[in-house]
Order: C-alpha cells, then structure tokens, then sequence
C-alpha cells in the first residue's frame, strides 16, 4: 500500500481526529476502526509520523530564529552596555577633574589663608626722636639770619636744604660743637648715615661738650640706619644707662623693644 496515497485518502478524518474536531461518538467510532482497519492504522502512523517530523522541522527552525534574535539582542546589549561603560567613565573622569580640581582650589585657599601675615618691618625712624632743632629765639633771624633759615627748613623736613643753609653760616655766628652736632643731625634726617656717624661721633667724643649726650643717642640710630645692628645696640646702652642723657628713655624703648637683633 501506497503511504502517501493512504494517507491522503485519510488525511481529512486523521486530521479531525488529532485536532479533537470529532464529536464524542464520532471519536469512539474512529478509535474502534482504527482498532480494526489496518490501512486507517498505517495512515494514522503515517500521519504521526509525519507531523512528528514537521513538529521537529519547525522546533529547529523555530530555535534557529530564536538564537539568531538571541544573538542580535546580546550584540544590542553589549553595544549598549559599552555604550553605557563609556558614559559612566566619561562622567566619572569629569566628576573626578572637578573633584581635583575643587581640592586644588581648597588647598590654594587653604595655605593662602593659613599663611601668616608678612611682619613689617622694624625701620629706625618708628622708634627715633627728633631733636626739635634750636629756637627761633636761641636763631635770633635778625643777628644769625641763616642759622634761623637753617632750623627753619629742618623742621619743615627740608633736610638737603637745610644742611645747605647751615653751611653757609658764618663760624663766629655758631659754635664748632653746634655746627659739627646739626651738620651730622641733617645728614642723619636726610639718609646719610655715613655722613652723619662722623659729624656726630667727633662731637659724642668731647663729654665736656653740652651736646655730647645728645649726639651719642644719634650716633646710636645713624648705626641703626646703616644697619650696624650690634655698634647700635651697644651705643644706645650707652645712652640707656646714662640718667642725665635727655634721650634715656627713647633709648631704653628701643632695647626693651628688642628690635636691634643682627
């Protein structure tokens, strides 16, 4: 007997039969033929057979298709997972820069506040007393016209000017320890304390001379000037110790003020 052309002879019934179209009595009645017929019964083997087989055509194809969608699915996730690592990582070196970046300013902030502040520096004239240079009196303009122009330009700070005045005046209008004294005091004022030590030591040098104390003290802050920090120091010792020296006490603040360190 021909399968095929059994089968399709039954194919119609077979395929009632599985896929439960027949009624109750109509099943019971294929059921007691198939147990009698034999040809029914090859076709209905043909025909399990047969779907058998297109059941496993179709699974493999089926599975076919579902690895081919499971691949491009895991490709579209792993292109979108390095996608996404390539963000992350783009916005984690751009969180970390500006993390770095905050630190740096932090720090910069950090040492600029915590810096201490820079210590001004100690100058000779914050701690000087001037001598307020003679009177207009003790000048007399009408007797000793440029000696009086003189002091008047020192206490107006025209130091170059008056030094320039006291030079002019004539010798037996002044003493010799006066001009010597006044001469080494503007050079002082006016920057020259090389100039000044020598005018101002020549008088300090005579104690018999009314002006020795007062140039000793200004011989102390010509050092100081040229920053002859320890002939300074030991100078104005000289001048601290001594109680008739009108310039005591401005020489002991600058030794408790301990500012003459070399």
């Amino acid at each position: 007997m021909n399968s095929a052309a059994d089968l399709r002879l039954y194919l119609e019934l077979l395929e009632r039969f599985a896929d439960g179209q027949m009624t109750p009595d109509e099943q019971e009645q294929f059921e007691e033929r198939l147990e009698q017929d034999d040809e029914l019964r090859q076709a209905h083997a043909a025909y399990e057979q047969l779907t058998a087989d297109l059941r496993w055509v179709a699974g493999h194809e089926t599975l076919r298709l579902r690895l081919e969608l499971l691949d491009r699915r895991l490709d579209q996730r792993e292109t979108a997972i390095s996608r996404m690592q390539h963000q992350q990582r783009h916005t984690q070196n751009r969180w970390v820069a500006i993390v770095v970046g905050v630190l740096v300013l932090a720090m910069a902030f950090w040492i600029f506040t915590r810096r201490p502040a820079p210590v001004p520096e100690v100058t000779w004239e914050q701690y000087y007393q001037p001598d307020p240079g003679l009177s207009p009196a003790e000048t007399d303009a009408n007797l000793r016209p440029l000696l009086a122009e003189s002091m008047s330009q020192y206490r107006e700070g025209q130091y170059a000017a008056a030094l320039r005045s006291l030079r002019r005046v004539p010798t037996n209008n002044i003493g010799q320890d006066t001009l010597l004294y006044y001469t080494g005091l503007f050079l002082l004022r006016d920057g020259d304390a090389a100039g000044a030590r020598t005018f101002l030591r020549r008088v300090s040098q005579q104690p018999k001379v009314p002006l020795a104390r007062k140039a000793l003290y200004h011989l102390g802050m010509a050092h100081w000037q040229a920053n002859q920090l320890s002939e300074a120091s030991a100078v104005l010792k000289q001048v601290a110790a001594d109680a008739n020296n009108p310039y005591q006490q401005a020489a002991r603040k600058v030794l408790q003020a301990d500012v003459l360190k070399p």
